[in-house]
């Protein structure tokens, strides 16, 4: 999401010497266009209203709603820099809008619902669980966008924040289509919330599977297996998600372990 869209600051070789400005027109066209591109940011900004929508239902009771929410925002957050290169309208505003709203809906958003649902009853305990988490976040974030260019675009250094925050999400999500309240596994989400936050500032490998070609010939079980993936999903969408998403999560210190065993 590149355009020149921020304003910027006049010079002395900008303006005339004797303070008229003779070639007005020649001028103009110098200074750079100002403005946003629309399409890409209209992506971030739905992207940011679902996050928003989350924590709003969660202070509503409605922790499916919530949760559901987080996954929209994902695939939009998913959506708006592909669209960007495609359409080659990236920018230097899109880039930080994209990581101020994506500290919303993966960061702020999860942490808030995963508090209202089952860690208010643990008093400290409970905030300061969610505050690992929601720092946790804004460190990967920033970490993130200071490594871009520098790093294995294979791999992702710290979990990413979209996938800590379906995890969180997910779990929320099966448990509350399973019957099981927030109480029964506060717990638990006492222990799920702050590893997964630190698992984000980490410096554990997570394939970032950027790599793949999906453009290229597969073999014909590939398919099918695409297919069960996705039959799997309707079926069951909380359960899978949640399932793929801690099986994500748990992959990268798995690596840890096999790479010492090697």
């Amino acid at each position: 999401m590149k355009v020149d869209d921020m304003p910027v600051e006049e010079t002395e070789k900008d303006l005339p010497k004797d303070g008229v400005d003779e070639g007005s027109a020649t001028a103009t066209e110098k200074r750079p266009r100002r403005g946003v591109y629309l399409l890409p940011n209209l992506f971030t900004t739905a992207a940011l209203f679902s996050g928003f929508y989350a924590i709003i239902a969660a202070m509503n009771g409605n922790f499916i709603q919530a949760s559901v929410a987080i996954f929209i925002s994902m695939v939009l957050d998913g959506l708006d820099g592909r669209i960007a290169r495609l359409t080659r309208t990236q920018s230097a505003f899109g880039a930080e809008y994209d990581s101020l709203a994506d500290m919303v809906s993966f960061g702020i958003a999860p942490a808030l619902i995963a508090f209202t649902w089952a860690l208010a009853p643990l008093g400290k305990v409970g905030w300061i669980a969610a505050f690992i988490y929601a720092v946790g976040a804004a460190l990967r974030l920033a970490r993130f966008n200071t490594m871009i260019g520098s790093q294995d675009k294979r791999y992702f250094t710290g979990l990413p924040s979209p996938s800590a925050a379906a995890i969180v999400a997910g779990v929320i999500w099966a448990c509350e289509s399973a019957g099981v309240t927030g109480d029964q596994v506060a717990s638990i989400m006492a222990l799920l919330v702050p590893v997964t936050g630190l698992l984000m500032v980490s410096n554990v490998k997570y394939r970032s599977f950027k790599d793949l070609n999906i453009k290229g010939r597969v073999p014909f079980v590939v398919l099918l297996i695409a297919v069960l993936v996705l039959v799997l999903i309707a079926l069951e969408p909380a359960l899978v998600l949640a399932g793929v998403f801690c099986a994500y999560g748990l992959w990268g210190l798995l690596g840890i372990f096999i790479k010492q065993l090697r």
